[in-house]
């Protein structure tokens, strides 16, 4: 255990299962596809969201580049180790990972946090019983608490930008039947000031044709209405965000207020485009 602690602390765990886990939810809610945004939403299945866990493990490999390795998922420190996690309060650990050492997130979408700890699963620290038909039995707090090493403490998932919209905002922004370029300027004039990332509006435009370019046309009816539209795909609006206090990734965008005061006032009011 301590030689796997000592090749993990080499990495940024809290860094890279924060974009594990963002990169986990937005596979299982495809919005590019469905339009969804919100894992807790009504409109996704509770065994979707049991499923971002399955997809973790193969997102936690990818980030910090583990190789696949039997017995279990990966090898650290010339160690077996099995990575885990839950949305719940626990985790299911399977008879092949009994007595290894294991990664075990836990994710708590409510609060859009997460925190992870490194355990042996010794079955003395397992619940008593047969567990489920798989053999998979949960850990015990206590071990847990007192035999488990915290890799990191409770930290804070990126919120998706379309979740801090109203109701009556969403309804505008995916309304059916408006054209994508009026539906993208109103999520710009309901953000303003906020990074938009491209699966904001891949989101957004679901199911539509090319919504990139629909976003490029608009920069110009933007800058009527009074926000400076950038993208961080260009250089020059990489400097220009950077010079108003932003940092854009390629494909990231964001709505800056200008022009007369009572523009930025009507842009903050929410008025239609």
């Amino acid at each position: 255990m301590q030689n796997v602690v000592a090749e993990l602390n080499k990495f940024d765990l809290a860094r890279g299962f924060t974009e594990a886990i963002r990169a986990s939810i937005d596979y299982v809610l495809d919005g590019a596809r469905t339009g969804r945004f919100n894992l807790l939403s009504d409109d996704v299945h509770p065994g979707e969201r049991a499923s971002v866990g399955a997809k973790l493990e193969y997102e936690v490999q990818r980030v910090f580049q583990w190789k696949k390795a039997k017995p279990l998922d990966v090898e650290l420190a010339k160690s077996p180790v099995d990575l885990k996690s839950t949305v719940g309060d626990n985790w299911a650990i399977p008879k092949e990972a009994h007595c290894h050492l294991c990664i075990c997130t836990q994710m708590r979408l409510k609060d859009s946090m997460h925190r992870t700890w490194l355990i042996r699963t010794h079955r003395s620290w397992l619940y008593r019983g047969k567990g489920n038909n798989d053999g998979k039995r949960g850990i015990a707090v206590d071990a847990r608490n007192n035999w488990g090493v915290p890799l990191y403490d409770w930290t804070s998932l990126p919120l998706n930008p379309l979740t801090l919209l109203s109701e009556n905002q969403v309804s505008q922004v995916f309304e059916l039947g408006r054209g994508q370029e009026a539906r993208l300027l109103r999520l710009f004039s309901f953000l303003p000031n906020r990074v938009i990332e491209r699966s904001v509006i891949l989101t957004v435009c679901a199911g539509n044709d090319d919504p990139m370019r629909r976003a490029r046309a608009i920069k110009q009816r933007a800058a009527k209405k009074g926000l400076l539209l950038l993208c961080g795909t260009w250089v020059s609006d990489r400097a220009e965000a950077e010079a108003h206090g932003f940092t854009l990734r390629p494909g990231d965008w964001v709505a800056i207020p200008g022009g007369s005061k009572a523009q930025e006032q009507a842009v903050g009011s929410g008025l239609l485009f």
